[in-house]
């Protein structure tokens, strides 16, 4: 991936210049609460776990996480759809108001309350699901309300694209979906669609689908398992209902693109797999946010598999973010280790993507001329002291200001290379000043480690860092080990 893409992630998917796109949601809302504990024991009372409650938190769901993502790339977001008038429902719509997202097109219902999942969570593992829902239709008034809502908006307010989301909780019936169809393709604005059920019909003329596998294989009438017949299945799907394509997530397999010049599959780009929750709401809101910026749809969806690699790794419907989608881009667009090795501005964006997640930084600097066991030996244990290590390296200029004019014996771009190659050290950052203060102040570290051979009060940036909250460490260095006594050694001396 290039460099533009990465100004185009940057600027919140906006042409040069301009104002983010503006993409209208509808779909079905749901509030998820997550209730987080740890399990130590059975109950005495039945063979269940107990759960030891922790914490609370709650999360927009449904066609709600589809708008959080958009808002989570920098996109303005505008959702439609039903709440209960209900504590559920005004927290929704706290939720968008805190999260950036216009929330003009919410509707009242007359007879149900919102859609409400509360999840038990016993460390890592969802032990319970609770759902709080009502299957009775909506009443005829409210979805004339929600239809004259949506196509006012279309009118009013024409969004860059429309997205359906559509969990088949009663929202997104074949009426309204053909003439939000109709209204918004006679604009020229793309519909993409989260489809459900069996019945594609009335997504007849969207611009694409993004069902799962399961999905496509019961729409399509093949098994699951069998891949050739599911993609050719979904080619005459698409056919059928005049889509310009049909996107297939497949989840660890990735995502297939069907589309007039045949398939194209992008392999999973997650390492590791912890909740798919909210995966294919992720999937269409970043596809949604390429195609408006430009992207063809094969680059849209490579963006888009990119996105859910990263969400599916944390527990728990999580919307994406920019900074967390740049440093996939970046990590994409790097070879092995050698993307640790970082621009300043590509640093601060992993540095405020780290500590979004919690994580503790941690910074040290120094020369790291002729790399030896003392060197390693003392960046393992400052990694120790948080989550994320940060290595500024002296320039060469600066390390001859510093040990002479022989010195260093290391190219710079030969000692960064190195130290990205340990695994202890997630970031290195080459800087030319006589002192990193600078880059201390930018990063504020929760922890500035240095050797032991220093007292604190001699430690540059100690007293910043323990102005907001961090610490000094201080670390021994290994006896006997130092680039000087290697040199003495090659010398003779």
């Amino acid at each position: 991936m290039s460099r533009p893409l990465i100004d185009l992630v940057r600027h919140g998917f906006a042409p040069t210049g301009g104002e983010p796109p503006r993409v209208l949601v509808v779909g079905d809302l749901m509030l998820d609460r997550y209730l987080w504990g740890d399990v130590e024991r059975i109950s005495p009372e039945a063979p269940v776990p107990v759960v030891r409650l922790h914490r609370e938190t709650e999360r927009m769901g449904g066609a709600a996480n589809v708008a959080a993502n958009l808002a989570g790339l920098g996109l303005r977001a505008v959702l439609a759809g039903y709440v209960g008038d209900d504590a559920n429902g005004e927290r929704l719509a706290r939720m968008c108001a805190e999260t950036g997202i216009d929330a003009h097109g919410l509707v009242v219902s007359g007879n149900r309350s919102t859609i409400a999942k509360t999840r038990v969570i016993g460390g890592h593992q969802q032990m319970l699901r609770i759902d709080r829902e009502e299957v009775t239709p909506y009443l005829a008034e409210d979805r004339g309300a929600l239809a004259e809502r949506v196509l006012g908006l279309l009118r009013e307010r024409p969004p860059a694209a429309v997205i359906l989301s559509d969990y088949a909780k009663g929202v997104l019936d074949g009426e309204l979906c053909r003439r939000l169809i109709d209204a918004a393709r006679a604009r020229g604005i793309p519909v993409l669609v989260d489809p459900k059920g069996r019945d594609y019909a009335k997504y007849a003329g969207a611009t694409t689908l993004t069902p799962n596998k399961k999905e496509a294989a019961e729409a399509c009438g093949v098994p699951a398992r069998d891949i050739d017949a599911l993609l050719a299945g979904a080619g005459r799907l698409a056919a059928e209902l005049n889509l310009e394509f049909m996107t297939v997530t497949r989840g660890e397999e990735g995502i297939s693109l069907i589309g007039a010049q045949g398939v194209e599959h992008l392999p999973a780009t997650a390492r590791q797999v912890f909740d798919v929750s909210g995966a294919g709401d992720t999937v269409i809101a970043t596809l949604a946010a390429g195609l408006v910026a430009g992207l063809t749809p094969a680059a849209a969806c490579g963006l888009a598999n990119l996105a859910a690699g990263i969400v599916v790794g944390q527990v728990g419907t999580v919307p994406i973010a920019r900074d967390e989608l740049l440093h996939a881009i970046e990590v994409e667009d790097a070879v092995e280790q050698a993307d640790k090795i970082c621009q300043p501005d590509v640093l601060m964006r992993r540095a405020r993507a780290w500590r979004a997640r919690g994580e503790r930084l941690v910074f040290t600097n120094g020369c790291f001329d002729l790399l030896h066991a003392g060197h390693v030996t003392y960046l393992e244990q400052a990694r120790k002291q948080g989550d994320r290590l940060i290595v500024g390296l002296n320039t060469d200029r600066s390390v001859s200001a510093l040990k002479g004019p022989s010195r260093p014996v290391i190219h710079e771009n030969d000692r960064a290379r190195v130290l990205a190659a340990l695994e202890a050290v997630d970031a290195v950052l080459l800087f030319d000043e006589d002192t990193p203060i600078e880059l201390i102040r930018a990063l504020r570290p929760d922890v500035l480690v240095k050797g032991s051979d220093y007292t604190e009060d001699q430690v540059v940036g100690a007293q910043d860092v323990k102005g907001w909250g961090g610490r000094v460490a201080l670390i021994d260095f290994l006896p006997g080990r130092s680039s000087t006594t290697i040199l003495n050694r090659i010398a003779g001396e």
